[in-house]
């Protein structure tokens, strides 16, 4: 067993990952402002700022899914019970007496299954919410003269507040979790600079000098 700088995050991954935050914020600060919880921006300006940062973040979602699929990369997300119960007893009781964390990162399993299954549940569930009420009011002018539209306006615009608080709940958590264990900045650094430290057999080292060079730096 050999510790080695790895490259875990390509480049692609990061970009999407950062721009993601950036449109992210953008949209529950303009979210937050049409909803008078704030008065920070006009609310016309609100409108605008929120649409183009929201189409501009689908057209991104787009292109990612093409790439996770043509990659492979898919295969990170896909759910497992493995660990699952371990790692949700560690962040409930064992973060707090000063245990080691029981998921041990390799580059073919990136995200512990707590993590790989909240990432399901917001690409499989919130995204699409989210996405299919903020499409159906935008084009509200559309389909407006149809019966009870009044009604149905209303419905859709709180699964679409809904769906926006539980993505800001995922982010506090998401920088609290961030915050465990080595710390913050340790944890933020690897999707800035895309290697992080992993444990390596020696036959998976021999894979990577072999067949990817590119992701492990020099020793």
């Amino acid at each position: 067993m050999s510790k080695r700088q790895v490259k875990v995050y390509p480049r692609f991954e990061r970009l999407w990952h950062w721009s993601q935050v950036l449109s992210i914020v953008i949209l529950l600060f303009t979210g937050l402002g049409m909803n008078g919880l704030h008065h920070l921006i006009p609310f016309g300006p609100a409108v605008m700022i929120h649409t183009i940062a929201a189409l501009a973040l689908l057209a991104l979602w787009i292109f990612a899914t093409f790439w996770l699929f043509t990659t492979g990369t898919w295969r990170q997300f896909v759910p497992t019970l493995d660990g699952l119960v371990e790692v949700a007893k560690f962040y409930a009781f064992g973060v707090f007496k000063g245990e080691q964390h029981p998921h041990k990162k390799v580059i073919w399993r990136k995200h512990n299954p707590l993590q790989i299954l909240a990432y399901f549940g917001l690409k499989m569930a919130v995204f699409p919410l989210i996405w299919s009420t903020g499409v159906l009011y935008m084009t509200y002018n559309f389909w407006e003269h149809l019966p009870n539209a009044g009604y149905y306006i209303n419905i859709i615009a709180n699964l679409h507040l809904l769906a926006g608080y539980i993505v800001a709940a995922f982010i506090i958590v998401h920088i609290y979790l961030l915050t465990i264990g080595s710390g913050f900045r340790a944890h933020v650094k690897p999707m800035i600079s895309g290697y992080e430290d992993i444990t390596l057999t020696s036959e998976q080292e021999s894979y990577l000098e072999e067949n990817e060079p590119w992701r492990l730096k020099d020793k």
